[in-house]
């Protein structure tokens, strides 16, 4: 049976005082939790986040990696930096980065090679726009995803990925799929890892990424495909997002 995972996706949202209070109220409702918990903060916070959840159950992951290891990329925060936070996972290919910053397939299938091979568990990001979906290519586009990570790095890879389904349409929006379409989306997803393996099909989490609330997460992630959440706004509520991980 695959664990529920909650993963807090905080954008670009945080400051010294909000981390030590959202944090701190995270930790203190965290007793009868028993969700896989993660918390990814911006680069400048992590240090602060580490310090804050040692010898606890929450986990550090961050927003984004840099495919090279060090060099002259300004701004850019690679693999080792992450591990040296403590951290053990990453988001790839999150939606913001693949319409605001031009990542494509093969750029994100490059990250997700990259955390894989520093031993970082990548939450790969895949999701449709809302154009894609009315025009009916919601499978073409998440197999197309899928497919450039399969490509470069094999099926047996996602025994250590974890998918994050966004719908780019309900993230943020306050509009979230139904528990039918999500459930759709997340099958949709399985039952195409399963045409390569169907053990790794049935072993590999996907996470539902498009405005999960504490209302609507329990029914979301009752649904047989859903393994839990990668949650943006609702992260930065210390009360909303236990609520969350408390639902699985």
């Amino acid at each position: 049976m695959r664990q529920v995972i909650v993963a807090g996706n905080w954008k670009m949202n945080a400051s010294k005082e909000t981390v030590n209070t959202l944090i701190m109220g995270i930790l203190s409702g965290m007793g009868d939790v028993d969700s896989n918990v993660i918390v990814c903060a911006p680069s400048p916070y992590m240090s602060q986040v580490e310090a804050l959840i040692t010898h606890s159950q929450l986990h550090l992951g961050a927003q984004d990696l840099n495919v090279n290891a060090s060099g002259a990329f300004t701004g850019e925060v690679s693999a080792d930096m992450i591990k040296d936070f403590g951290a053990q996972y990453v988001i790839v290919g999150h939606s913001e980065r693949r319409s605001l910053y031009g990542e494509s397939d093969d750029v994100v299938a490059h990250k997700v090679q990259v955390a894989l091979e520093n031993d970082l568990t990548p939450l790969f990001c895949i999701g449709e726009t809302l154009e894609e979906r009315e025009s009916g290519n919601m499978e073409a586009v998440v197999s197309r995803q899928i497919q450039a990570v399969i490509d470069r790095v094999g099926i047996d890879a996602f025994k250590n990925i974890i998918i994050a389904y966004e719908p780019v349409w309900a993230i943020g929006t306050g509009v979230t799929a139904t528990p039918q379409q999500a459930q759709d989306a997340h099958a949709f997803i399985r039952s195409m890892l399963a045409q390569n393996n169907e053990s790794v099909a049935q072993a590999t989490p996907i996470l539902y990424g498009g405005s999960m609330n504490p209302g609507n997460a329990a029914e979301l992630i009752g649904c047989e495909d859903i393994d839990g959440g990668l949650i943006g706004g609702a992260s930065l509520k210390a009360e909303d997002f236990l609520q969350i991980c408390k639902a699985g």
